[in-house]
């Protein structure tokens, strides 16, 4: 089952997403003609692994981590599907990563590895955008429309063995499987939940293969991963 949100004129409504129609207890929503698809939850954080996938190792010439290497970006970075990713005026190198993403369906903390498909409402889509020539990470990856989160959340997905590919106004720029990771979802969701609290609708990103270039105003990029769906947007230049 597909979960999404719609952007309507009197606010946001959550329901089931089926074939461009969001159904809610009160009712049909026609995606376009009623609303557009927004982030599909509203978490408190986005909990970022880094350097997850055996290849990023490779190619950016490190040693293999005795845990994840973590990150968080903040609720205000977040745009749906659709939405503009904006070029900030102040960098001159702005890059990509499709990411799976879990998202947190209860509060919980010290979650054992085996019991994270208790807590996991499902699995989206994220882009991790990046400032790259930025300073430490907060700078490079917590500024506004940095995070596009979508379409929806799928409910029914293995996170084990699922194929990726990113493209760059129709060039594939990545492809891998996330049987490729380093620490696999289960392990990643156990690990930070045992130095954080988590609230209903928080993501854990996975991380993403070796980012093989940057985008320009102009370039759309689509993410997508089987099973889930496909998360489009589009580089715009700044307003300032």
């Amino acid at each position: 089952m597909r979960l999404a949100r719609l952007q309507t004129p009197e606010g946001v409504v959550s329901g089931r997403y089926d074939d461009g129609v969001v159904v809610t207890d009160s009712g049909e929503y026609v995606v376009g003609r009623d609303g557009e698809l927004t982030y599909p939850c509203s978490p408190s954080a986005l909990y970022c692994v880094g350097r997850n996938f055996a290849e990023t190792l490779d190619q950016m010439d490190y040693d293999r981590p005795a845990e994840p290497d973590f990150f968080i970006k903040p609720p205000a970075a977040l745009v749906g599907p659709g939405d503009p990713v904006r070029y900030p005026p102040w960098t001159g190198e702005l890059t990509y990563a499709g990411e799976l993403v879990a998202v947190i369906d209860e509060r919980c903390r010290d979650v054992a590895p085996e019991a994270v498909p208790d807590v996991v409402r499902g699995y989206t889509i994220l882009n991790d955008v990046d400032a790259l020539d930025q300073g430490g990470r907060t700078a490079r990856k917590a500024f506004d429309t940095a995070a596009p989160l979508g379409p929806w959340i799928e409910t029914d997905l293995d996170p084990g063995d699922v194929e990726m590919e990113t493209l760059v106004s129709g060039e594939r720029r990545q492809e891998a499987s996330t049987e490729l990771m380093l620490f696999e979802p289960r392990e990643v969701v156990a690990f930070l939940s045992r130095r954080f609290t988590f609230r209903p609708g928080d993501c854990i990103a996975f991380g993403s293969p070796a980012n093989p270039g940057s985008v320009e105003p102009g370039d759309t990029v689509e993410v997508t991963y089987e099973g889930v769906g496909t998360l489009e947007n589009t580089v715009v230049a700044s307003d300032g």
